[in-house]
């Protein structure tokens, strides 16, 4: 539930933020009284605020008196570097995939501890999965964020590790050591593997999208039945289409709006990717960190 704190001393922005956190997957359309008992607010001031919100279309109200998220909010949220540079970015990648495969495929950013899912492809073979656009799922338990979590940092690693880690399935690691040893594999070979981890029934190999000094950017995946799945053939098209990605991004470094049509020339100065300096191709950055 959104928030705890008292009416008093609480800022006009911190209230119409409590009243978007009140919404989530699980309470997509709330009435005004839930808004006003998930926000912590007094029903007045939920009224005024959520009747702001409305005007704006940043809340939209249904015929049966109940409030969801509004276009406009969506047309904001979409002016974000996870869309218009990486998800545009990544779409023709992904698309490609799963042209190939007719399987799940995900995008995912880490986001703190957790894997942010930025896009997903799925269609009527694929394996049922819980991951969703927005959504967040452990880093230890999935494809996308073990090829994160395995490029990330020492420092880092070892803060992630020194946590209590949650077990979904009983095929999830959670020993540090070997999940140590797991991270260091998909350094070594340049892919995540998870078996049955997140979701009993579900595999996923995953490769990351790193930038020019061989960071973590992203992490592309595919996600298949136990039954289908085979990682050493999947793996050169989820690397493929992870290195295609992180060579568009490098490109296009300098253009806010990639997927725009305008005059590319204007935009980066003339500029292209290629020539003695340019930075080393993704699956170099792979094997050289």
């Amino acid at each position: 539930m959104a928030g705890n704190a008292s009416e008093a001393g609480r800022t006009v922005t911190s209230r119409v933020l409590a009243i978007f956190d009140a919404f989530d997957v699980e309470h997509p359309r709330l009435s005004l009284s839930d808004i006003a008992r998930r926000s912590s607010l007094p029903l007045a001031t939920a009224h005024r605020l959520v009747a702001g919100l409305v005007a704006w279309r940043g809340l939209d109200r249904a015929e049966d008196g109940t409030y969801h998220i509004g276009l406009r909010l969506w047309e904001v949220g979409v002016l974000s570097p996870l869309h218009t540079g990486l998800g545009v970015v990544a779409m023709p990648f992904l698309q490609a995939l799963y042209e190939a495969t007719r399987e799940n495929v995900h995008l995912a950013v880490r986001d703190g501890f957790d894997a942010l899912y930025v896009e997903k492809l799925t269609g009527h073979r694929s394996v049922p999965i819980i991951s969703r656009i927005g959504g967040r799922l452990p880093l230890h338990a999935t494809g996308v964020g073990k090829a994160l979590l395995a490029y990330e940092t020492p420092d880092f690693v070892r803060r992630y590790l020194s946590r209590p880690l949650e077990r979904p399935t009983q095929y999830t690691i959670v020993e540090p050591g070997r999940l140590r040893r797991e991270l260091a594999e998909t350094r070594r070979r340049g892919y995540a593997v998870t078996s049955e981890e997140m979701t009993l029934g579900s595999c996923s190999v995953a490769a990351p999208v790193l930038d020019a000094e061989g960071h973590p950017v992203a992490a592309v995946a595919l996600v298949v039945h136990t039954v289908r799945v085979e990682p050493a053939k999947l793996a050169p098209p989820v690397q493929a289409a992870a290195d295609g990605i992180a060579a568009r991004l490098e490109a296009t470094r300098d253009d806010p709006y990639p997927g725009y049509v305008h005059d590319y020339a204007r935009v980066t100065g003339g500029r292209t990717p290629a020539g003695p300096h340019a930075p080393p191709p993704p699956a170099a950055r792979r094997a050289r960190r």
